[in-house]
């Protein structure tokens, strides 16, 4: 089977095992990133596009008769017309699961960094503040445990329960929040009355139009001022603007996000473009990224594949 890969690059840092994927295709083209204008001319004659972000829209399905498989190297599907591909009897498939470990300690590593000013410190040493200091260490900025502080989690599914199992294993108590119009589910809470009791305010769920600026100005000043809150989701589900302002009018004490409402943020962003804002942290959408998590993308991008020409096909998202 002919096959491409669009932007590989998305996926490898050069650090990656490709040798699977090359030895199930007759032949594999790797091409590190694709315009738009680029797109047609290399899948025209394949059996099998690879994709993370590309988009594959109906106008150019409807010109590649021969295409037979489309693999995702993620789990959104956004960038590809599933309705066209079906029509086409084009077969699409994602990859499932593949970075919960990693977003999971993500999220615990920021949390640690608010909770323990890491940043603030790193900072002041390289500074020399701690070459001037009058006695053994410094302790200028403010430093809490994560044992005995209660978390609480939007969005309970693989990666929400990834993080309440590690959250567990410091002591913290969870609570978890019931999604807008879904159903109720026991043990819940609703999230106007979760925002209250938290100490830490999780995000792991999807953004849709029910969770859209879910985390705005409402919500933020019904939590502690000492609260904390971790943005490892979608930069929507955050009002940005709303953020800025808790931050600096001090609604809340910090927050950390690997997300934000446009990336790369390329036209800049308020959160990245003001450099008063206080105690916080952003980090570029990494923290799906470990080595690890993107060789299982390429080993799921395999098993797909045979699947697919065994006539089971897993994953199928159409």
């Amino acid at each position: 089977m002919q096959a491409v890969f669009l932007d590989y690059q998305s996926l490898d840092q050069n650090d990656l095992d490709f040798s699977g994927l090359s030895q199930v295709f007759s032949h594999l083209a790797l091409f590190a990133s694709t315009s738009p204008e680029d797109v047609l001319s290399r899948i025209q004659n394949v059996d099998v596009v690879m994709t993370n972000k590309v988009k594959l829209d109906a106008a150019v399905l409807k010109q590649c008769p021969q295409l037979k498989l489309i693999l995702i190297s993620a789990t959104g599907t956004n960038n590809v017309d599933l309705a066209q591909a079906r029509a086409q009897g084009i077969v699409v498939c994602n990859c499932q699961g593949y970075g919960t470990a990693a977003v999971a300690q993500h999220t615990l590593m920021l949390m640690l960094n608010l909770a323990t000013s890491f940043l603030k410190y790193d900072r002041a040493v390289r500074e020399g503040k701690w070459q001037q200091a009058q006695q053994f260490c410094l302790l200028d900025f403010p430093i809490s445990e994560l044992s005995g502080k209660t978390l609480g989690i939007v969005g309970f599914g693989e990666l929400g329960q990834a993080v309440a199992k590690l959250a567990e294993a410091f002591g913290m108590k969870i609570l978890v929040a019931q999604l807008p119009n879904r159903p109720s589910v026991q043990g819940r809470m609703a999230l106007d009355e979760l925002l209250s009791q938290v100490d830490f305010l999780s995000l792991h769920c999807p953004l849709t139009d029910e969770t859209r600026d879910l985390i705005a100005e409402a919500e933020l000043s019904k939590m502690k001022p000492s609260a904390f809150l971790i943005n490892c989701a979608r930069g929507g589900i955050v009002n940005e603007a709303a953020l800025k302002a808790s931050l600096i009018n001090k609604t809340i004490a910090g927050a950390a996000t690997d997300v934000l409402s446009v990336e790369p943020p390329v036209a800049g962003n308020l959160l990245l473009d003001d450099d008063s804002i206080p105690n916080l942290i952003i980090t570029p959408h990494s923290a799906w990224g470990s080595v690890d998590a993107r060789q299982r993308i390429v080993t799921q991008m395999i098993e797909n594949l045979l699947a697919f020409q065994q006539g089971q096909p897993i994953r199928q998202v159409n």
